[in-house]
């Protein structure tokens, strides 16, 4: 049999592709908070059928971005203050000991990812540009040592929070202290001071967490 043959390991499936693209429009708040996601719709627009639909919507909703009612249908979860304060103390005592844990031994790779990044953010103009290098700079210096179970739990974290903290971004003068704490996170790992980056990085996550509901009006 003569044919061109395709390494199906190599592809992702059509679940795959549905599920990034609403992730990532609910992350970027292309989708709001509360918007229902039609599965006929959605399927049409990707010219597949709805299994495929079905499954992304449901590992949307094991990531906690989308919430299935009974006899309405799936929707884009609109987290309630306490919920969003919740996943920033989260963070906080995540993210610091990760940097924690890898600040001592940080190579000159992960700095040198985590610089371009910080670079980046600070020339940003967009949301979606603010939160690609913010998620690019803190993941570069807590993946140092390899922590994919740090990291794991992590890209969940800020896959929860990233669509309200673009919104603070947005509204308030947020960018620019954001580019002043990583300035310092990055000093502190250059110099393998551990509990300063974990000190800093703390103080950072959880001034943006309190910025955040105040922004919100709570």
């Amino acid at each position: 049999m003569k044919f061109e043959s395709t390494d199906l390991s190599q592809t992702r499936s059509a679940a795959d592709v549905v599920f990034a693209a609403l992730r990532t429009a609910i992350v970027n708040g292309d989708l709001e908070n509360g918007s229902q996601l039609r599965q006929e719709e959605i399927a049409t627009a990707f010219n597949v059928s709805r299994i495929p639909v079905r499954e992304a919507i449901a590992r949307l909703e094991q990531l906690g971005l989308v919430e299935t009612r009974r006899y309405k249908g799936a929707f884009v979860t609109d987290l309630p203050p306490q919920e969003i304060a919740e996943i920033f103390r989260l963070r906080a005592l995540v993210e610091s000991d990760a940097i924690r844990q890898t600040a001592r031994q940080m190579t000159g790779a992960a700095l040198s990812d985590a610089e371009t990044a910080h670079l980046a953010f600070a020339r940003a103009v967009t949301p979606t540009e603010w939160m690609e290098q913010n998620r690019r700079f803190h993941c570069a210096l807590y993946g140092a040592g390899g922590q994919r179970h740090y990291l794991g739990v992590i890209e969940n974290l800020l896959n929860l929070s990233d669509r309200y903290l673009r919104a603070q971004l947005s509204l308030t003068d947020g960018q620019q202290k954001a580019v002043d704490e990583h300035a310092l996170i990055l000093d502190a790992c250059r110099s393998g001071d551990a509990e300063r980056a974990a000190r800093l990085t703390a103080a950072h996550i959880e001034d943006a967490g309190r910025a955040l509901l105040t922004c919100l009006g709570h």
